[in-house]
């Protein structure tokens, strides 16, 4: 009873708007029993009387009948009624408020690794997107496109990623990951620049179309970047090679029998070579990121540092849909 009455109590300090719904009921009894005193009727019949003078309604079936009466009824009405319209005026400007933060992404969830922002109008983010929600991860993306492109998990800011209070209004902190991606590299520079003014220590991944844009978002800070062109370049000249790569690299990250992971070098692996960590760990290392650029150890031989990361494909099938973590 005591915790109960302790959480009503903070309830009320915090909330202006039960603040005064209190103080105007309480206006609603006093006034009853002082209609029952100056009118001598029944102490229901005048908290009936009380209620409909303090919701304006007065049906008229009960008056006072005094001057004693009237005075207590203009002292009900003069307490009552602003009272209680200033309660449900506050009531209902805080789910306005509530609603109207929500649809401009001001509210988001705590900082969760599974929680993804993106920025940007690229065509791949409503199928990404859907992958990721798929997954079982929490994603926002803020975009211009249209919000029916998206399935009903993924919440969508409507407003332009190009802008930076657009970018402050997503919280990038918050995030584990962030991607940034749009038909235009110069939008994705801009945004680019605002999510790590934003959010400095957030990984971000940035998607362009050339090659030199992407160098200039690397020289930007931004931990990772795919260039769309010479990704798509890459993959079509091996599989002209190699005409079952192209299915290699699908199996690779389509495929839910497997999980592609990038985790950090553990405390005893530091200092040792790449391939040594190979050799004894479990499930296949394909390579590292050693000193921010990613390697598969092959054509050099890599030696671990503390902060360097592999990127490991292990067996077992995820719950839920496929993911690809970091």
């Amino acid at each position: 009873m005591v915790s109960i009455l302790s959480v009503l109590l903070s309830h009320v300090r915090r909330s202006q708007a039960l603040r005064l719904a209190l103080i105007g009921s309480a206006c609603t009894f006093v006034g009853a029993a002082l209609f029952v005193v100056t009118q001598h009727v029944g102490y229901w019949t005048a908290l009936y009387w009380a209620i409909t003078t303090a919701t304006t309604v007065g049906y008229g079936d009960v008056t006072p009948k005094n001057a004693s009466g009237r005075a207590v009824a203009v002292g009900v009405m003069l307490t009552t009624i602003p009272l209680f319209a200033s309660a449900f005026a506050l009531f209902a400007s805080a789910v306005v408020t509530t609603h109207l933060r929500r649809l401009m992404g001001a509210v988001h969830p705590e900082p969760t690794e599974r929680h993804v922002v993106m920025f940007g109008d690229s065509a791949t983010f409503p199928p990404v997107a859907a992958e990721l929600a798929a997954a079982g991860r929490k994603v926002v993306v803020v975009t211009l496109a249209a919000r029916s492109a998206f399935p009903e998990t993924v919440d969508v800011v409507s407003a332009d990623p190009t802008h930076e209070e657009a970018v402050r209004r997503a919280h990038p902190e918050r995030a584990g990951q962030v991607l940034v991606a749009s038909r235009n590299d110069a939008d994705v520079l801009v945004t680019a620049v605002f999510v790590r003014r934003a959010a400095p220590g957030t990984p971000v991944l940035a998607i362009a179309g050339s090659a030199s844009v992407s160098r200039a978002l690397q020289d930007l800070g931004v931990e990772a970047t795919l260039s769309a062109d010479d990704l798509l370049v890459h993959t079509l000249t091996k599989v002209m090679e190699v005409p079952h790569a192209g299915e290699l690299l699908l199996r690779l990250v389509d495929s839910e029998d497997y999980q592609l992971k990038e985790v950090p070098v553990e405390a005893s692996q530091v200092g040792r070579s790449l391939r040594e960590v190979r050799a004894g760990r479990e499930g296949l290392v394909l390579g590292a990121v050693h000193g921010g650029q990613v390697t598969v150890g092959v054509a050099e031989e890599v030696t671990l540092a503390s902060d360097d990361r592999l990127l490991v494909l292990e067996a077992g099938q995820r719950p839920g849909r496929r993911q690809i973590t970091a």
